[in-house]
């Protein structure tokens, strides 16, 4: 028993308290003191507090824990995401910051971590494993070895080996791939897993290498599997199938999982939620509120070896969220190591100053000339059937198409025939492009032209006309990297990323406005899907089944292999 009244920093008075541990929800309050968990205490317990939050009707549960995600994919610098995905209840994230590394190397790593050290989000960090994504398959704007791998993971902050995507190179023994583990192992870190539908034999080689979580949509008897042998299964929105639910449901023991976000872009963080939004789903598709809660809180917090935070318990980190319910996961109060960051999902502070970067000359090449955009081929005049690459309007899965078109004096004649994505170089100014059609979606006459196309980041444009192509590409390029859509039946919209080319510097709001427009006219312009962004900016995805483009050309990713650009007959 207290023998005199408790002082506190804050006190939230009046809620329900869960308890990610047992389930039990009970009336108590909470007193703080500094960023820590002073004391979980009888409803009244008398409390000397600066501040007091009344959670009459209210639940207080743990700050929410992002497992696996990327700041880039934002589009927004550090400190703003911060801001915005703290009023969402993301108090703590593991970041994976291969796309500016892919960019600028060490460097922009280095930058990362320095930017995110004084927000009020825990940030810490994960080493990409994977740059470039597929080595020697795509130019990208560095290469990181195993003697950098293991020098980096010695930096403040970085916890785990950032996600192997390069999953065939690990199943077949690639001497490369399997030194970089062989670092991350002597380091004693985490090793994060990408692996789509990986099963059998192979998934227990990728297993042997020490690789043990997987965040990829799979099927869901793959799913099960990887769940059978102790793989964690990190769900993002796209893995929450009503299929990959009910089998895990159907389970003798619901296994532990993660919820995370990956990839998610500001507008919709704004809109409909960071991590809140995934969980609002998991619930939505039958998963227990309990099981859920703890997928946000407690199990990614053992994860990344945080023991201090995912459980409202005295001495624990003052990380909280106060909810409406356990089924409504919005915070109406978001707290960060003892303060208040967010309410009703909006931050409770302002913009800071934009920062400062040394990444804005990283698009190294001129806007394309009219002669460089040309698809020339090395082919007779004639008809030719070409390799196309064929998305869905459900995720970023491309399968491989043919089309056939025309070629004259060693020119592929597209226009009014086909789509064609064109991916330029833009690390080196050595100047490669590659090109193959698109099927699968039906445009109107113009160009989607962006820097930001995984994992390299070259500079990539779809397009239905030369000209469009050409208008994209130039103002892309002038802004040092971004992303435009030019229309020649509409206003089109555009969204400058300076930073590297993958993030903007300006306030949230902006970008959140800029890229809202962006995704509407992109719905306009005929690309339908249910997150364009993703679709488009990973048709370079090298390492994402199935057909993948690069500047280099085709690739097969299961085969790890080049795709022939046309089909013998």
């Amino acid at each position: 028993m207290l023998n005199a009244e408790l002082s506190a920093d804050l006190l939230i008075r009046g809620g329900d308290v869960v308890s990610v541990h047992t389930g039990q929800v009970w009336r108590a309050d909470v007193a703080v003191v500094g960023d820590r968990i002073r004391a979980v205490l009888p409803p009244g317990t008398p409390v000397d507090a600066a501040e007091t939050l009344d959670a009459t009707g209210l639940v207080v549960a743990p700050g929410y824990v992002d497992a696996h995600m990327h700041i880039e994919s934002s589009l927004l610098a550090p400190a703003e995401f911060a801001r915005v995905t703290l009023a969402r209840g993301t108090t703590t994230v593991l970041a994976d910051a291969h796309e500016i590394v892919n960019v600028a190397g060490r460097d922009g790593q280095a930058w990362m971590i320095e930017q995110g050290r004084d927000t009020a989000q825990t940030m810490r960090w994960a080493v990409p494993s994977c740059v470039p994504a597929l080595d020697g398959f795509e130019t990208a704007g560095a290469r990181l070895d195993d003697t950098d791998i293991a020098e980096m993971l010695e930096w403040e902050g970085v916890t785990t080996l950032g996600e192997v995507m390069d999953y065939r190179a690990v199943v077949s023994g690639d001497p490369r791939m399997h030194a970089i583990i062989d670092a991350a192992r002597r380091r004693g870190v985490r090793l994060d897993g990408h692996c789509p539908n990986l099963s059998g034999a192979e998934l227990g080689e990728y297993l042997w290498a020490g690789i043990d979580s997987d965040h990829c949509k799979n099927t869901a008897e793959v799913a099960v599997e990887k769940a059978r042998l102790g793989m964690l299964l990190m769900l993002q929105e796209k893995c929450l199938t009503p299929e990959v639910v009910r089998a895990l449901l159907d389970l003798p023991h619901l296994p532990d999982f993660c919820l995370v976000t990956d990839d998610i872009v500001v507008d919709a963080i704004v809109t409909t939620g960071h991590l809140d939004r995934v969980g609002s789903v998991a619930l939505e598709r039958g998963l227990p509120p309990l099981s859920v809660l703890r997928a946000l809180t407690l199990q990614p917090a053992r994860r990344l070896g945080l023991d201090d935070r995912g459980t409202v318990t005295p001495g624990k980190r003052a990380d909280l969220v106060l909810l409406r319910s356990l089924t409504e996961l919005t915070p109406v109060v978001t707290v960060a190591g003892g303060a208040v960051a967010g309410r009703d999902g909006a931050p409770v502070s302002g913009p800071g100053p934009a920062p400062t970067h040394p990444f804005g000359g990283t698009v190294r090449i001129g806007a394309p000339t009219a002669e460089a955009a040309r698809w020339r081929v090395d082919l007779p005049d004639g008809e030719h059937t070409f390799r196309s690459l064929r998305v869905n309007g459900v995720d970023t899965y491309t399968e491989p198409d043919e089309v056939v078109l025309p070629v004259r004096g060693g020119v592929v004649d597209w226009q009014g025939r086909t789509a064609v994505v064109a991916v330029f170089e833009r690390h080196t100014g050595a100047g490669g492009v590659a090109f193959a059609p698109v099927a699968g979606q039906d445009l109107g006459a113009g160009a989607f032209a962006t820097t930001y196309a995984h994992d390299s980041h070259n500079l990539t444009v779809v397009a239905t006309t030369e000209s469009a192509l050409l208008t994209a590409a130039a103002e892309v390029v002038s802004w040092g990297g971004g992303m435009r859509l030019v229309r020649e039946d509409g206003p089109g919209a555009g969204l400058p990323l300076p930073v590297g080319g993958v993030m903007s510097e300006r306030p949230a709001d902006e970008v959140a406005h800029a890229s809202r427009e962006l995704r509407a006219e992109l719905a306009d312009w005929g690309w339908q899907n249910r997150n364009a962004f993703m679709s488009l900016s990973t048709l370079t995805l090298a390492v994402s089944p199935s057909v993948k483009i690069t500047d280099k050309g085709l690739v097969r990713v299961v085969d790890r292999a080049w795709e022939p650009a046309t089909v013998a007959r």
